[in-house]
């Protein structure tokens, strides 16, 4: 495609010339190189999806960041969910793409394939349905996602409590966003000089989390929309914080971000769940404080508690020709690795990027253009 088709795509065409033709002058100025995280899944997509990357001058390179819930999951919580779905009389319920993710002795549809009753919901409430239609059976809420899905699994525990739905459970791998950032930041090959912040989860948590980290890497960190023009508009306010040479958090999806957040749902959140000790990342490793689990109050909820001595403890790493973790801490991008687009592609993941629909290599795998052989 060449590149005034590629403009025709867009809804504002002309919104967009403008944008990447300020961003080239300003970024001409600027003699190193600007590696821009873009933290969350979504916005890796419509960079790719639209090739906003096309667009952009040489020295702005994107580094996709571990912002997708799903390729995060280490096998050992998946064998966890696995374990539980294989119990008498038990319903595992999760989100969609969680079906997909390979854990140590496969994925959750082949264990459903075998028998187990696992279903995936696109709408978290009706677990509420799910439990009170089963009395007579356990269900047990796989429970993922950043702080954009944990106010809804909050509002699951809230209702189970009120309603005395004594046979509902929880098994809760909820995770932050600040904690990851730290981690990427701290590795030595680490070249990331500038974020791009995910917007949902920013409209729960408030773009203040995010002040610690800008302060201390001295990264411009831009709050972004998922729209094309809401990145373009991003990637220049980062532009220009680079050629002045000054490092802000700044809130382009003012429409709706704000500096703190749904402060409902984080009193929601805070009623039920907590910091866990530490969290094990899929391809970062255990990170301190980066993930929560139920208030000891609510043990009676807990899958991991009461099921403890039949879930696995053994940790699990990816398949050694997948680079998944690489990409995830920002080292390397899908066509780095060996395996892509041939052993591992969307019909055939070996790693949890390929699954997701929020996942690099799923995105560079559908609008990339890269070989496929």
């Amino acid at each position: 495609m060449i590149l005034s088709d590629l403009y025709q795509q867009f809804r504002n065409p002309e919104t967009i010339r403008a944008l990447s033709q300020s961003i080239k002058k300003i970024a001409s100025k600027i003699e190193t190189d600007i590696n821009i995280m873009e933290v969350c899944g979504g916005h890796t997509h419509t960079i790719m999806k639209y090739g906003l990357n096309q667009l952009l001058p040489a020295n702005i390179k994107f580094i996709h960041g571990p912002g997708c819930p799903v390729c995060i999951m280490p096998k050992e919580r998946i064998d966890h969910a696995a374990a539980l779905a294989q119990l008498p009389n038990t319903i595992l319920l999760t989100l969609g793409d969680m079906i997909r993710v390979p854990g140590s002795k496969g994925n959750l549809a082949k264990f459903r394939a075998k028998g187990a009753d696992i279903r995936p919901l696109y709408d978290p409430l009706d677990a509420i349905t799910i439990a009170k239609e089963n009395p007579n059976k356990k269900v047990i809420f796989f429970a993922i996602g950043f702080e954009t899905s944990t106010p809804m699994t909050a509002v699951l525990i809230d209702q189970a409590e009120k309603q005395n739905i004594e046979n509902l459970l929880f098994h809760i791998n909820h995770v932050l966003v600040p904690p990851a950032i730290d981690t990427v930041m701290a590795d030595t090959e680490c070249k990331v000089n500038a974020f791009i912040g995910p917007a949902h989860v920013s409209v729960i948590s408030g773009a203040k989390v995010y002040r610690p980290a800008v302060k201390q890497y001295q990264t411009p960190l831009v709050v972004s929309g998922f729209e094309p023009v809401d990145v373009m508009e991003s990637i220049l306010r980062i532009v220009k914080q680079k050629h002045a040479q000054i490092a802000e958090l700044d809130i382009q999806y003012s429409r709706a971000v704000t500096e703190d957040g749904n402060l409902a749902a984080q009193q929601l959140i805070n009623k039920y769940l907590t910091l866990r000790d530490s969290f094990r990342w899929r391809g970062l490793g255990p990170i301190p404080n980066s993930a929560l689990r139920l208030k000891d109050e609510f043990s009676h909820r807990d899958a991991e508690i009461i099921y403890t001595t039949v879930l696995p403890t053994e940790e699990i790493n990816d398949h050694k020709a997948c680079q998944c973790g690489d990409i995830l801490r920002g080292i390397a991008n899908p066509p780095d690795c060996k395996v892509f687009g041939r052993g591992c592609t969307p019909e055939t993941p070996l790693g949890s990027c390929m699954v997701s629909s929020e996942g690099a290599c799923n995105a560079y795998y559908r609008y990339a253009g890269v070989s496929h052989a």
